[in-house]
């Protein structure tokens, strides 16, 4: 503050310190009276003593502490990183002490009280510190606890993978990929035929990401603009100077031209880099329509010139500046350009082949001629020569003229022999195995022209050229066999595979397969089952044999080489002689491939060698019964019974076949042979069945009667004691037989539903209800009673309470098709389609859901594919009657005679024996003795009544 002064005063004057010592009078300093002075003076507290102030640090030089922020206290930071919070730092890195705190407090304690809590990181101190230091117990109790939960860990993996396998195919089905979907429709694409691929449509791009939304607006033209218009379209035939510059166009086009020449050519070497063979092709597709295009032309004819001049001799620049001006439509100036490039490269028969296609016909052959003077061993250019003449004599003149040149040649060979009749042929072959002696082909041509003895003679010189060829020794054993010798067939075929491992040969065994398969299709039986013998064993172990020989006899019965089968069966029988199972196939394949005798032969040969062996000997007497020679069947089966006397099987058969053959006399004393010696359960069921077709209803209870006490759980005899009381309408004598066999058979279900039947008959719905209730909770997860409940039901005209049944019925048999079938055929007409939907995801391939489609597509007068489903209802189960009334009856009202008739014939084949229309009506006793055709028919008919 300024004062004005007159006085002097002694004032201690301070700097960067204070001085101790000395003092200034101010008049030492100038200040005169009147002076104007500045003081500054410092309070350090009152009349205290000063301290020397703490020396202040250097901020500029020195480091910052850790996590420092300019300007984080007052607010002036713009942003905060996470290396300011915690994750970057260390875990076991404290913050910076206090300047002056002392060091032995903090060691004592082992962490700062002063210290911050971190959200992040937390503030455990004592055995929970993330620096604690434990000692061995503490390791030790650690140890434990890890194994422990590395134990539990590891025995809960399996469970644990095994519901994550269970999570991940769920998903997988409920969201399958598009491939997925489309995998059995990319399976059938190797049906599609060459057309069919060809008239596929190629695929443009419909999606709206690369179409451009363009605002289109209509307005009124002017006429001036179409005035203008109609100008522009007429023909311009000057161009005016005034409106164009000409020059700065051609000079951009030379520009442009010179860019082009300067990229394809090296300008150091002079040599082209041009791919000639694109260039080709793209004269190919060139079309001049317009003047551009011909100023296109000079340009292209400009860089041909330099390429000629630059590389003159490669012969494709030539090539493609003949091929250019034949585009161009200049023939005259392309004929020119290949003669020089025939000039410039003589030794090209590229060249020479392009001239003699550019050249006009009379001028061909003297081209070509210079040609294959310039380069005689040029095969090309001796097959375009031929090609030019045009009769065979002129052409076969050529070719011999070529092979004086290059009498190796295959192609040239092969060329002239076609062309030769047969006598010239088989001179030309002769000469041919000479100059190519190693070419196969021509010694088995040559076998196949030879007489019997000269063939042998060609095939022997053959081997000696060609000891590792296969074929000659295949080709040798069909030459025997086509000339009667059978017995040297083996004899060759396996000399010549010891012949071919002598020279170390890896005797492929599918190859050999393959041989014979062809040796079979060639007509040559013999060869092919010759090659069957001495090669199927060859790189099969024994164990593997019998396994791998049916499998190879199947695959080759599917590709339709019945021979080969039959001639691995043949083989496999001779090492397995008593498999019943491979006399089974093979009598099998004799039934459809075979005639009745080979068959009957070859039962013959298996009951001989598996005496033992019931099926077999069935087998036989069947076959003799459906050729209509019973007495053999007897003789059979007499045979048969000798070998195995108490075979109840033959016993049965032999009633079978009396009865069938309406000798009831004779049935019946065979069965009463059978039961005094001690017949099981079926021989007493045949005896009540014999007697209930001969009207004897006493005898038939007392067989029933019998055989139950001797086999009381044998639920048909149950079953057949309650239907005999119900045809005399003893229905409580049934119920009671009913009754009595669910007590021994608990879970035969037709006892059941023959009970509850007579129960709705007797009193009504309701008792027939409690049965089926107690029949369901007895046998749980069981269709057959569900559908018959829901059925009780339905014809007591309670379709609410059906429905409520159907839907308790799929939730407790989800995968059950006989439920969905009905549920197809009780849903509204408008909810069948999703409804099949949902049955074929449940049960894609049961046959009673294909025939229920098969109705809705009937319905739907999709004719054809209904056809297709009912095949494949009557595939899937041939032995249920009902699927071939359906489909018959299909076909005798949308199909021709032929399909019909093919449908009867199958089922015939098939023999159905189940089937809820079809079961009752086969066995009841009008139709005993009725055919399956005949049965058919009935069922059909029974189906449309049915309906109505």
């Amino acid at each position: 503050m300024p004062h004005n002064t007159n006085f002097a005063f002694y004032y201690r004057f301070a700097a960067n310190s204070w001085r101790a010592e000395g003092s200034t009078l101010l008049a030492d300093l100038g200040i005169k009276p009147y002076s104007t002075l500045t003081l500054h003076v410092p309070f350090f507290g009152g009349t205290l003593p000063h301290k020397n102030p703490k020396p202040r640090l250097d901020f500029h030089n020195s480091k910052p502490p850790e996590g420092y922020v300019a300007g984080l206290g007052r607010g002036a930071s713009g942003f905060t990183t996470r290396s300011d919070i915690g994750p970057a730092r260390s875990a076991l890195e404290l913050p910076d002490r206090a300047i002056g705190q002392p060091e032995e407090a903090e060691e004592e304690k082992g962490y700062d009280e002063n210290q911050q809590f971190d959200d992040f990181e937390g503030n455990d101190v004592g055995l929970l510190a993330p620096d604690a230091k434990l000692d061995e117990d503490d390791e030790k109790a650690d140890a434990m606890w890890k194994a422990v939960d590395e134990r539990m860990d590891s025995r809960r993996k399996d469970r644990k993978e095994a519901l994550l396998r269970e999570e991940i195919e769920k998903y997988r089905a409920s969201n399958p990929k598009i491939t997925e979907q489309f995998a059995s429709l990319k399976r059938n694409l190797h049906t599609l035929s060459a057309q069919e691929w060809e008239s596929i449509p190629e695929i443009g791009d419909y999606s709206m990401r690369n179409k451009k939304r363009r605002f289109e607006s209509f307005v009124p033209v002017l006429d001036t603009l179409l005035e203008k218009a109609t100008q522009e379209k007429e023909l311009v035939t000057a161009i005016d100077p005034t409106s164009t510059d000409l020059t700065a166009v051609r000079q951009g086009r030379d520009i442009v031209l010179s860019l082009k020449l300067d990229r394809i050519s090296d300008s150091v070497s002079g040599l082209t880099v041009v791919d000639p063979k694109g260039y080709l092709t793209d004269l190919k597709s060139m079309s001049i329509t317009s003047d551009t295009d011909i100023h296109d032309q000079n340009k292209a004819r400009l860089l041909m010139t330099s390429l000629m001049k630059s590389n003159p001799k490669n012969p494709r620049v030539w090539i493609s500046a003949a091929r250019f001006e034949e585009v161009a439509g200049k023939m005259k100036s392309a004929r020119k350009l290949i003669q020089e490039g025939c000039e410039e490269c003589p030794k090209s028969e590229d060249v020479w082949l392009e001239a003699c296609r550019l050249a006009s016909p009379k001028d061909a052959k003297a081209v070509i001629a210079k040609g294959v003077k310039f380069i005689p061993n040029s095969v090309n250019l001796w097959m375009e020569a031929a090609k030019l003449e045009h009769d065979n004599l002129n052409k076969s003149r050529v070719l011999r003229k070529g092979l004086e040149h290059i009498p190796g040649s295959v192609r040239l060979w092969k060329a002239v022999v076609d062309l030769a009749n047969e006598e010239d042929a088989r001179s030309l072959l002769k000469r041919a195995v000479e100059c190519c002696p190693l070419h196969i082909e021509f010694w088995l041509a040559l076998t196949r022209l030879e007489t019997y003895e000269n063939a042998k003679k060609v095939l022997n010189k053959a081997r000696e050229n060609l000891s590792e060829e296969a074929a000659l020794w295949i080709t040798a054993a069909k030459l025997e066999e086509a000339n009667g010798n059978v017995s040297m067939v083996g004899k060759i075929i396996e000399r010549g595979i010891r012949a071919l491992q002598k020279t170390a040969v890896i005797i492929d065994r599918e190859a050999w397969m393959k041989e014979a398969e062809a040796a079979e299709r060639a007509g040559s039986i013999m060869t092919c089952q010759a090659i069957i013998r001495s090669a199927i064993g060859i790189g099969v172990e024994e164990e593997d044999r019998k396994r791998t020989w049916v499998s190879d006899a199947e695959d080759f019965m599917k590709k339709g080489s019945i021979e080969t089968a039959r001639a691995i069966y043949a083989h496999a029988l001779t090492v397995f002689l008593t498999k019943k199972s491979i006399w089974r196939k093979a009598a099998q394949l004799e039934k459809s491939h075979g005639t009745r005798e080979s068959l009957v032969a070859l039962l013959r040969k298996a009951v001989t060698y598996c005496p033992q062996a019931e099926n077999l000997w069935l087998f036989g007497a069947k076959e003799k019964w459906l050729a209509g020679d019973v007495p053999a069947a007897r003789a059979i089966l007499q045979e048969a019974y000798a070998a195995i006397p108490n075979s109840q099987e033959i016993w049965l058969a032999a009633f079978k076949l009396e009865f069938e053959n309406h000798e009831s006399e004779r049935a019946k004393m065979l069965l009463a042979k059978a039961r005094e010696r001690g017949g099981n359960e079926r021989v007493w069921m045949k005896s009540a069945i014999v007697e209930r077709e001969l009207g004897n209803i006493d005898e038939e209870r007392k067989f029933l009667v019998e055989g139950l006490k001797r086999f009381p759980s044998f639920f048909k005899l149950w079953l057949m004691l309650g239907q005999l009381e119900e045809r005399l309408d003893h229905l409580e004598k049934a119920k009671k037989a009913y009754h009595s066999g669910l007590k021994h058979c608990p879970n035969y279900l037709q006892l059941w539903l023959s009970l509850a039947n007579l129960e709705e008959k007797m009193i009504g719905l309701s008792k027939a209800r409690a049965v089926l209730t107690i029949a369901r909770k007895k046998n749980p997860q069981n269709s057959e009673l569900w559908l018959a409940s829901v059925r009780a039901e339905l014809r007591h005209g309670k379709k609410k309470e059906s429905d409520i049944l159907m839907a308790k019925a799929l939730q407790e048999c989800p995968n059950s098709g006989i439920l969905w079938a009905a549920a197809l055929e009780m849903v509204a007409r408008t909810q069948r389609k999703a409804k099949s939907k949902d049955a074929l995801e449940k049960c894609r391939h049961d046959p009673h859901v294909v025939a229920a489609v098969a109705k809705l597509l009937w319905h739907d007068r999709k004719l054809d594919k209904a056809r297709n489903w009912l095949n494949m209802a009557v595939t899937l189960a041939p032995d249920i009657g009902d699927f071939w009334a359906l489909y018959y009856k299909f076909e005798l009202q949308h199909g021709t005679e032929e399909n019909q008739k093919d449908v009867l014939n199958r089922c015939v084949a098939a023999e159905p024996k189940h089937g809820e229309i079809w079961q009752p009506i086969s066995k009841a006793v009008d139709n005993s003795h009725q055919p399956i055709e005949a049965i058919l028919k009935k069922v059909v008919a029974a189906a449309e009544n049915n309906k109505q």
